[in-house]
């Protein structure tokens, strides 16, 4: 960021004239449009602002979220029916044209997340015979029917009676009893995973039925007759070690029954005593949705009152995930202030807006108020000596910061601090440092969660039950570290880079794991890798600005679907977006392109994009919360991201003619 001290960067091909390479200068009237639509999306930023300093913009998943809303209703025969008639409206409105609900905005209809919209409009009312449920139900048949849906969707099915819980992989409450160096324990599993599987753990023991008031069901879906089919568990990767676990599965169903009351009791208490302390109030179990509606339906299950304090804050974290917009409405899959927070007073910085004034100061205020400094986090299982200093997502997640967040925010609050807030940046870099993994990266939540002989059991279809290092969380904390006046010799930068490295993909690219895709991963590299003084004209670096320009579309822009987080279909794009096209523009601008013709072009496509209200407009998902699996749209990332690029580009443009280095960690 703006401020650091750092080496100026080698002339670039586009500084030495290089043919092709070089744009003609922008006209004037390029200038004005771009001094416009600077002001025009701070405006906007500023109208967004919290009376207390914090941004918090919509968060949108796919339609399974306010299906289980719906769901959850009905298993509590707790329903609110003008809620519940706004979630079906925008399941109704978000149906594919194939007849089933997609992962993603304008993808292909998946198996799970259509039983899921399927069984919640029926349970709202709508009737089989209904044209969209017919199509809904010919998707799911033409698929396998509801038998081959994955694990999480069978629990549902089977806490409704709508198949057997021998469709369910099984998961022993004794798994609480486990010690740490038995090849299972929560430890060594994500933190998303924890939250989820924990009170998941006492409803797969209990068994609990649905309350489902009306009795709908949904036979309709299934093939066979789900009590008469003979094969739900399936090899999850295909590997050997997959089919040892199959076979394991097996020896636990005759074995699990046989343990002592006393144990199944034991652990009973221990995964509600884990849960429930980790609440957050009415922000909810982890923060996000799955762990939330699981930690209800315990409490629903084992008996508690409904005046009950804890389960009260339990049901208000779920509602309070609700947004509606006249007639129609989603339920969100969690909520993002400190993230949103962080990137709108960068991207606000970058267009120069007054660090002293009163948007960035409160900004600031806000984020160090919530800076995690007392609560000793899950991550402490492997880095015991460790501060705490992060911060979460959420607005409150104290047992869950992550590296992500904390670096971005004390980005921004070390460029806004004028003294006052050292210790605050002295607490974020230590726990910074403490959280890099033994091989040089850093991952999200915890520290070498990488048991990946986890990922063959029969519950992890999903996989994504661990948090391994990645190159777009890592290049964000090399960034931080960099902006704190380390250079590329500090043995954790150094580290950092041997593993970035090492994980640059054949083509040039970086993978993004918690933005689509390879355009976000390789955006957070090369910023990281210019922030330490990197040479530009290094070969990786070089491999992947020739990456980027290759995926430019014909309209200026980039765009990345995500079906590219499948293997075979990594270079699908459906069309160009605001949000991926300032991604790659920052990330070409780091590599010393600030003057080629792709830039210019890419910012031409920011300015003729639609725009309202400030704000450029975006259909398509943005981010990935678990590949191949669970899909996010921020729609913040389209407010703050494009700012964000047009102001990096009138600074460069400006600053020095020839291409100046841009010594940002972001």
């Amino acid at each position: 960021m703006q401020g650091s001290a750092l080496p100026e960067r080698a002339p670039s091909k586009a500084d030495a004239g290089v043919p092709g390479e070089i744009a003609e200068a922008p006209s004037s009237d390029l200038d004005g449009r771009l001094d416009a639509a600077i002001e025009d999306a701070r405006g906007a930023l500023h109208a967004r602002q919290a009376e207390d300093g914090h941004w918090i913009y919509e968060l949108e998943a796919d339609v399974t979220i306010p299906a289980e809303y719906i769901l959850l209703g009905h298993f509590l025969d707790d329903v609110d029916r003008e809620a519940e008639e706004k979630l079906a409206r925008y399941l109704r409105r978000t149906q594919g044209e194939d007849g089933g609900w997609p992962l993603f905005y304008a993808g292909e209809a998946n198996l799970s997340a259509t039983v899921k919209a399927y069984y919640a409009l029926k349970l709202a009312g709508d009737a089989p015979e209904e044209p969209h449920m017919k199509r809904a139900r010919d998707s799911i048949l033409e698929r396998g029917g509801a038998a081959r849906a994955n694990v999480f969707t069978r629990i549902t099915l089977a806490l409704f009676g709508q198949a057997p819980w021998r469709a369910v992989p099984v998961m022993p409450i004794e798994i609480m009893l486990l010690p740490r160096w038995f090849p299972f324990h929560l430890s060594k599993i994500s933190y998303w995973s924890r939250t989820v599987l924990t009170p998941l753990l006492v409803l797969m023991h209990q068994k609990p039925q649905a309350r489902n008031p009306r009795g709908v069901d949904i036979a309709e879906l299934f093939v066979a007759p789900p009590f008469e089919e003979g094969r739900y568990l399936v090899n999850p990767t295909g590997a050997a070690l997959g089919n040892v676990f199959l076979a394991l599965d097996r020896v636990l169903r005759v074995v699990t029954p046989l343990f002592p009351e006393y144990w199944k009791r034991k652990s009973q208490d221990r995964a509600v005593a884990f849960f429930t302390e980790r609440l957050n109030g009415v922000e909810g179990l982890g923060g996000i949705f799955p762990a939330m509606a699981n930690a209800v339906m315990v409490f629903h299950t084992l008996g508690y009152a409904d005046d009950d304090p804890t389960y009260v804050q339990a049901k208000e974290a779920v509602r309070r995930l609700l947004v509606f917009a006249g007639d129609s409405g989603y339920c969100q899959p969690c909520l993002s202030p400190v993230w949103d927070t962080a990137l709108a007073a960068l991207a606000l910085m970058e267009a120069d807006e007054p660090e002293d004034g009163p948007a960035l100061r409160k900004a600031a205020e806000w984020l160090a108020e919530h800076q995690v400094l007392d609560v000793d986090g899950d991550w402490r299982d492997n880095r015991p000596n460790t501060r705490p200093g992060g911060w979460a997502f959420q607005y409150s997640n104290a047992y869950y910061p992550d590296t992500d967040d904390t670096s971005a925010v004390a980005m921004a609050i070390d460029r806004l601090d004028d003294g006052d807030m050292e210790e605050t940046m002295a607490r974020a870099e230590e726990w910074i440092l403490g959280m890099q993994n033994d091989k040089g990266g850093w991952a999200s939540f915890d520290t070498d969660n990488t048991y990946y002989y986890l990922n063959h059991i029969p519950f992890a279809d999903h996989g994504a039950l661990l948090d391994p290092p990645t190159s777009d969380v890592t290049g964000r904390c090399i960034g931080l570290l960099a902006q704190r006046g380390h250079g590329a010799d500090h043995p954790a930068i150094a580290r950092g880079i041997d593993f970035l490295l090492r994980e640059q993909e054949e083509d040039g690219s970086w993978y993004g794991r918690w933005g689509t895709n390879y355009i976000y991963g390789t955006w957070s590299v090369l910023c990281a890798l210019n922030a330490v003084g990197h040479d530009p004209e290094e070969p990786h670096v070089q491999k992947a600005v020739e990456w980027l320009k290759s995926r430019q579309r014909q309209d200026g822009g980039w765009g990345e679907d995500c079906a590219t987080y499948w293997p075979d279909r990594r270079d699908v794009v459906k069309e160009s977006t605001a949000s991926q096209t300032a991604w790659a523009l920052l990330a070409l601008m780091a590599a010393g392109e600030v003057h080629s013709a792709e830039v210019v072009r890419g910012v031409r496509y920011l300015l003729d994009a639609p725009r309202q209200n400030g704000e450029w407009r975006e259909n398509l998902y943005n981010a990935v919360g678990f590949p191949r699996v669970f899909f996010l749209k921020y729609h913040g990332y389209s407010a703050y991201f494009p700012l964000w690029a047009l102001a990096r580009y009138r600074h460069l443009k400006i600053g020095n003619g020839s291409g100046i280095t841009t010594p940002h960690g972001m």
